[in-house]
């Protein structure tokens, strides 16, 4: 038996409610809903189930496929080793900070590497925003050489077409947001849209066994724009992050059912592409001379320890309400350290203007930097220098306390390495080569600064 169920179905992203109504709930586009009329098969016998459908993941062999070397050490390091065969990748990032850029070089590399399995093999580069001259105008000026097959196709169909024709070894589609599915009546780039395509090119990457890689446009609060689903469908989300005006660019994993998402790439933008920074430290730490308002501390992601630079600028407020101002540091975080400080010390800055930066246009949430944040405004409250070759490490609680942080060891032997005299820290070590002082609260580190 059928039944016919009335709904109204949203001609811009798709979703469907039993009322009409003015406006999408879903997308808030209005006069949209349409009515529409669904056929539904009633069950008249109950559904039998085949046991055998059920694994057992013990007795399951385990999977040995090799993942897809990129031979860019950061990158591999990011996605877990490699690229995993069939995987649906999404990269976004802001316009202009090396997307695409990235994406040619990930195609030069594999193709040079020896002994790789795309070696030699058919590499599809599609692409609905750039036409093939230009992609050769950048192909040229980064010094690329191999083979690279360009489509330029907007239309979902023709693109899955030209996939199972090819069977190419690697497909980057440039962008999610310009291609859109004849079986939509809307237009490119609306969040029914982005789910159907997502949908459909994630069916045909696990059929073919095809790693594609998606870049994804960011909306204005830096999320990528589109329906969640699109990252609940993907493998693997990446973050291309950044100043446009900086040289600096981290690759952070924010999912990837394939490995960990702690860690994080480290490039440098150059005239010829992004290339591998060996030594990601010196991008975050400045060769100034010494200066008051300026710390140093080391944060962990994943298994990397880097070493960063606080700076600090406290002032008498010239309004009523004094400003907090940050780049890199969450701001909340420095109005309950702001506080602390008030709050646990002889020195008010309540009618102080603080502005707090971090060097190298990279966003730290760890919170083993609390008390390098607070010697860096009391270095500027103070005028007194910090010196250089201090490493300042430690969470600050409500009470003024200093809490121990995870991997205090691996942190100090980074700064030893670079020639670090001493540490501020929560833990005394005496196995390191470098001299470390017990911070237990916020009044002993206004001693030893």
């Amino acid at each position: 038996m059928t039944k016919n169920l009335m709904v109204h179905s949203c001609s811009k992203c798709g979703a469907q409610t039993p009322k009409w109504q003015g406006r999408c709930p879903e997308c808030g586009a209005w006069g949209t809903l349409q009515q529409q009329t669904i056929s539904r098969r009633e069950q008249a016998v109950p559904v039998s189930f085949d046991a055998a459908k059920i694994v057992d993941l013990q007795k399951l062999a385990p999977n040995k496929t090799p993942r897809l070397k990129t031979n860019l050490a950061e990158l591999d390091r990011v996605l877990g080793s490699g690229i995993v065969p069939g995987s649906l990748i999404l990269l976004g990032g802001e316009p202009g900070i090396g997307k695409s850029t990235l994406l040619l070089q990930i195609f030069k590399h594999i193709q040079s590497t020896a002994g790789s399995p795309l070696s030699g093999s058919p590499l599809l580069y599609i692409s609905g925003e750039e036409s093939a001259e230009q992609i050769k105008l950048r192909y040229d000026r980064m010094n690329l050489f191999g083979t690279v097959n360009f489509l330029s196709e907007t239309n979902l169909e023709q693109i899955l077409a030209a996939l199972k024709q090819i069977k190419p070894a690697l497909v980057a589609i440039d962008s999610i947001q310009t291609i859109y599915s004849d079986d939509m009546e809307s237009e490119p780039g609306n969040i029914g849209q982005i789910r159907c395509c997502a949908a459909k090119i994630l069916m045909v990457a696990k059929e073919l066994n095809i790693p594609i890689i998606l870049i994804g446009h960011i909306t204005k609060d830096g999320a990528i724009a589109g329906p969640k689903t699109l990252e609940h469908l993907v493998d693997v989300v990446l973050y291309l992050e950044g100043e446009r005006l900086q040289d600096a660019r981290i690759l952070r994993g924010i999912k990837n059912r394939f490995g960990s998402t702690n860690e994080i790439g480290v490039f440098e933008m150059t005239e010829t592409g992004l290339s591998e920074m060996k030594n990601p430290n010196k991008i975050f730490l400045s060769e100034s001379a010494d200066q008051s308002g300026t710390a140093i501390s080391c944060f962990i992601e994943g298994t990397r320890p880097f070493l960063i630079e606080i700076q600090a600028l406290v002032t008498p407020t010239v309004f009523g309400y004094p400003q907090r101002k940050v780049s890199g540091y969450d701001l909340n975080r420095l109005q309950m350290l702001s506080a602390v400080i008030s709050k646990r010390t002889q020195i008010n800055l309540t009618n102080q203007d603080i502005h707090l930066n971090i060097t190298g246009g990279i966003k730290v949430n760890d919170p083993s930097i609390d008390l390098a944040v607070c010697a860096a405004i009391l270095s500027s409250k103070l005028d007194k220098i910090i010196p250089k070759t201090t490493l300042i490490v430690g969470e600050v609680g409500l009470g003024g306390e200093v809490r121990n942080v995870i991997k205090l060891e691996q942190r100090l032997k980074e700064a030893a390495r670079l020639n670090f005299k001493q540490a501020l820290a929560p833990t005394l070590l005496t196995n390191l080569t470098i001299a470390t002082r017990k911070i237990s609260n916020i009044k002993d580190l206004i001693s030893n600064l």
